[in-house]
């Protein structure tokens, strides 16, 4: 979404499989090309889980029933009990199933060709880091990781391994969203002047994980805020040039000692557009709105697991409705099989980017200047 890096359409078709020529074939450190993956017509890549938790067994797991390109062929875990249950439901054969100290055994297992890192955010750099090591693809939840210099351990790490590393940003492979990317980045109602990308709900148990800064690095922020982040940049085709920001008061200071209970930002981007955002654990929003200078559109539902809903000043969206994670792991596995390199969209250094600008947001609010993002 920079003038390096651009998001646009092109490379959202290139990462749908597109247009084959649209990305490089993989290299390795010496420049000689990586084979594929493929190894035989219609194989499948072999995925393993790196945490059983809700995204796991109720969207990921459920997903790789759907896919063509990949399959769930591992786990890993820390609870035998889930390891027994995920074996029985899955079919999944013990040799393929693994704890978090004999992780690095998983390197002599070729059943498994990519590892999914699904734990609290604090610990995704240093099992991306262990599964590059064990010679695995890498794909990663989002946010990437709680600090910069993490994610470029990450991105070092795979490089090193001369392995592949995505973010799990499911929705750029999600034809409402890349609709909307395409109406702005497009210029279909003219230049953007106004964005509203927020994404918040009502958080229960207040003693898991994400309400704990150590583990999640912040609060909604780092949780759904990171949509809000994402839809701004990927509608405007463009990165911030600066942010201000401000905590809301908390309302529950008990519930919230440790994070955040929302947040507010405001973006200024090179063309002009300002973006103004919302991220909650207290109440409820989802919408991704741009104003135009001929007219306007918006997603709301925006950033959820599905279905969602767009309609423009012209009319309502209309697209197919399609199970995000199924698209995602199908997408990255694709090239993974074809032997190409990953799209920028979806790689870690893309990753690294949303990072740095969720930092800035916090050190606006926590210092109440308005942070230039340039540098």
């Amino acid at each position: 979404m920079t003038n390096q890096h651009p998001l646009s359409r092109r490379h959202f078709l290139a990462g749908m499989g597109a247009s084959a020529l649209a990305i490089p074939t993989l290299t390795n450190a010496f420049g000689q090309p990586i084979r594929s993956e493929a190894g035989q017509p219609g194989r499948k890549l072999g995925i393993a889980l790196v945490g059983l938790g809700s995204y796991s067994k109720n969207q990921l797991a459920p997903a790789l029933q759907q896919t063509k390109n990949c399959r769930l062929a591992g786990i890993v875990t820390g609870t035998p009990a889930k390891a027994e249950e995920w074996m029985k439901k899955y079919d999944i054969p013990k040799a393929n199933v693994y704890d978090y100290k004999n992780f690095e055994q998983i390197a002599d297992n070729k059943d498994i060709d990519v590892v999914y890192v699904v734990l609290p955010n604090s610990m995704h750099e240093e099992f991306v880091v262990r599964a590059a090591q064990a010679g695995k693809h890498v794909i990663c939840e989002k946010p990437m990781a709680i600090t910069p210099k993490a994610c470029q351990n990450m991105i070092d790490a795979c490089k090193k391994a001369n392995k592949q590393l995505a973010i799990g940003y499911r929705l750029h492979y999600e034809p409402y969203t890349q609709e909307v990317m395409r109406l702005g980045q497009e210029k279909v109602f003219g230049p953007i002047k106004f964005i509203e990308s927020s994404d918040g709900f009502r958080i229960g148990d207040p003693t898991q994980w994400r309400m704990k800064k150590s583990m999640a690095g912040g609060g909604p922020l780092m949780d759904v805020g990171i949509y809000a982040v994402q839809g701004a940049r990927y509608v405007t085709g463009e990165e911030p040039i600066s942010v201000t920001a401000q905590f809301s008061p908390k309302t529950e200071p008990e519930k919230f000692k440790d994070v955040e209970e929302t947040l507010f930002w405001q973006f200024l981007f090179p063309s002009g557009a300002v973006c103004n955002s919302t991220t909650s654990y207290t109440a409820g929003i989802e919408r991704l709105y741009a104003s135009c200078q001929n007219g306007w559109f918006e997603l709301s539902p925006a950033f959820g697991y599905g279905p969602l809903k767009g309609r423009t000043s012209k009319g309502p969206i209309e697209k197919p409705i399609v199970n995000h994670q199924a698209m995602h792991m199908d997408g990255v596995c694709k090239d993974l099989l074809d032997g190409k390199k990953l799209p920028d969209h979806v790689t870690g250094e893309e990753g690294m980017r949303d990072v740095k600008l969720l930092q800035a947001i916090y050190r606006a609010a926590e210092t109440g200047r308005k942070i230039d993002l340039k540098a």
